[in-house]
C-alpha cells in the first residue's frame, strides 16, 4: 500500500474521487478544494493506492503543530471498508512520525478504533 502526494499529473483522478463526496457535487466548490490543496502547504492530499497502478482514493489532511488532521476520505466504493481505511492511517502515522493522528468530528470514532487497534496490536 501507499500514498502518493497530490501532484498536477493526478487532477483528473483526484476530481473523480473529489466528485464522491456530497458537498463536492458542485463543479465550482470541487474548484476550489482542489485549488486550496494545490496552493496551501498546511493542507494535503494523498492518493491511495496498493500494488497495483491503479489509485484507490484519496485522503485529505490539515497540518498543525505536531498534529495531522484528516479531513475527509473518499475511496472507490469496492474499498470503502474499515480495513482499508486502518491502512491509510498506518500509512499517513509513517509518513508523519513526529505528529499525532487526529479526525473532524465526524471521523473521530474511526481514529478511536484505529488507536485502539494498535495499542491491541502492541
Amino acid at each position: 500500500m501507499m500514498l502518493v502526494r497530490y501532484n498536477q499529473n493526478y487532477q483528473k483522478i483526484t476530481m473523480g474521487f473529489l466528485s464522491y463526496l456530497p458537498e463536492l457535487k458542485d463543479w465550482e466548490h470541487l474548484q476550489m478544494e482542489l485549488n486550496l490543496y494545490t496552493h496551501d502547504d498546511y493542507h494535503q492530499l494523498f492518493l491511495y493506492k496498493k500494488q497495483s497502478d491503479n489509485f484507490l482514493g484519496i485522503v485529505a489532511v490539515e497540518l498543525q503543530d505536531k498534529l495531522v488532521m484528516v479531513r475527509y476520505f473518499s475511496l472507490n466504493p469496492a474499498y470503502r471498508k474499515e480495513s482499508e481505511l486502518f491502512e491509510i492511517l498506518d500509512e499517513l502515522q509513517a509518513y508523519y512520525p513526529q505528529s499525532k493522528l487526529m479526525g473532524t468530528i465526524s471521523l473521530t470514532p474511526l481514529i478511536q478504533s484505529w488507536l485502539h487497534r494498535a495499542k491491541e496490536e502492541q
